[in-house]
C-alpha cells in the first residue's frame, strides 16, 4: 500500500469509530445536550483533527501536513458561519431541544455525502480542465468582497427560502413535530413534519455553503486527501459547535469579514498562477489564523464593550 493509501484507511477506520462514540455514547435519542457536553464533543473532534495532523505529517511529509491543517482551518471557520444559518432555521420552525441533536446529526451526515460528491465533481473537472480552478479564484474574490459588506445572515427567512418553498409545494407539510417522526400519517396519506424539513435545509444549506469553501480549500492545495478529510472533520464538528454558540451568536459580528479576507486572499493566490508564483503554505496558514482569530477577538472584544455600555 502507499502512503497515501494508508492514510485514506486509517482516516476512513477513525472517522467510523469517531462516528459510533459519537452516535452512541455522547448523543442518545431525545437527549437535551448542555454547554458542557457540547464542549467536550467539539474538542473530541477538534483533538481528533490534530492527531490526524500529526499522523499525515509522520506519514506523508510536513507538506502535506500543513496543507491539511490550513484547509481544516478554512473549513472550520467557515462552518461557525454556517453555525448561525443553522441557528436561524431551528429558531425559526421552532424545533425543541431534545429533538436538535438528532436531527443535526442526519442533515450533517447528508451534507457530508452532498460534500463529497460535490469534491469529487470538482477534482475531476479541475484535472480536465486545469483553467476551472482560475474561475474559482476570481469567484471567491468576488464572494470576499460581496461578503465584507453584507450582512446575509441577519436577512435569511428560513420560511422564505427557496428550499422551503419548493418542498412546500411538492410535499404535504405539516408545521408540527410530529413528536420526534420526520413523517407521519394524515388522512391516511403520508404528511413531512417540520423535523423533516429543516433536516432537508441543513444538507442544503450547507451544500450552498460548500460552494465557497471547496474552491477555497482546492486553492489552499490540490491533493483529494487534504481536500476530503479537511472537509469532513470540519462538518462533523458542527454539532457539536451548534450547541456551543448558540447562545453566542451576537458575539462575533465580524467574523464574517475575517472570513472575506482569506477569501479573497485565497482567491488571489489562485489567481497569481497565472504568472507562475506560488505562495508558501506556511504563509497561507499564517493569513488564514490571523485573519481569522483576529476577527473572532476583535467580535467578543466589541460585543462585550457594547455589553458594558448597555
Amino acid at each position: 500500500m502507499t502512503a497515501q493509501q494508508i492514510t485514506y484507511l486509517v482516516f476512513g477506520i477513525v472517522l467510523l469509530i469517531a462516528l459510533v462514540f459519537d452516535l452512541g455514547l455522547l448523543s442518545r435519542k431525545n437527549k437535551i445536550i448542555s454547554i458542557r457536553n457540547a464542549l467536550y464533543q467539539t474538542l473530541f473532534w477538534v483533538i481528533l483533527a490534530m492527531a490526524f495532523f500529526v499522523f499525515i505529517w509522520m506519514e506523508d511529509g510536513e507538506v502535506l501536513a500543513f496543507q491539511y491543517l490550513s484547509g481544516y482551518l478554512m473549513e472550520w471557520s467557515l462552518s461557525i458561519d454556517n453555525i448561525f444559518v443553522f441557528i436561524l432555521i431551528f429558531s425559526s420552525f421552532s424545533i425543541k431541544e431534545k429533538y436538535s441533536g438528532q436531527v443535526l446529526m442526519i442533515g450533517i451526515l447528508m451534507a457530508v455525502i452532498f460534500r463529497v460528491i460535490f469534491i469529487t465533481l470538482g477534482v475531476a473537472l479541475v484535472e480536465r480542465f486545469e483553467w476551472v480552478l482560475y474561475i474559482f479564484g476570481a469567484f471567491l474574490v468576488y464572494t470576499g468582497i460581496k461578503m465584507f459588506s453584507e450582512k446575509e445572515d441577519a436577512e435569511f427567512d428560513p420560511q422564505q427560502s427557496r428550499v422551503y418553498k419548493f418542498l412546500n409545494r411538492f410535499l404535504p407539510l405539516v408545521p408540527h413535530d410530529g413528536n420526534g417522526r420526520y413523517i407521519i400519517r394524515e388522512h391516511n396519506k403520508p404528511a413531512y413534519t417540520t423535523l423533516f424539513v429543516v433536516v432537508i435545509m441543513l444538507a442544503v444549506t450547507d451544500l450552498i455553503f460548500a460552494f465557497d469553501s471547496i474552491p477555497a480549500v482546492m486553492g489552499i492545495s490540490r491533493d483529494k486527501m487534504v481536500i476530503y478529510t479537511s472537509n469532513i472533520f470540519a462538518v462533523l464538528g458542527l454539532r457539536s459547535m451548534f450547541f456551543l454558540l448558540k447562545g453566542a451568536v451576537n458575539k462575533f459580528g465580524h467574523l464574517q469579514q475575517g472570513i472575506a479576507i482569506v477569501l479573497v486572499f485565497i482567491g488571489l493566490k489562485m489567481l497569481a498562477e497565472i504568472f507562475h508564483f506560488t505562495v508558501p503554505i506556511y504563509a497561507s496558514m499564517m493569513v488564514i489564523v490571523v485573519c481569522i482569530g483576529g476577527s473572532i477577538a476583535y467580535s467578543i472584544h466589541e460585543a462585550a464593550k457594547k455589553a458594558k455600555k448597555e
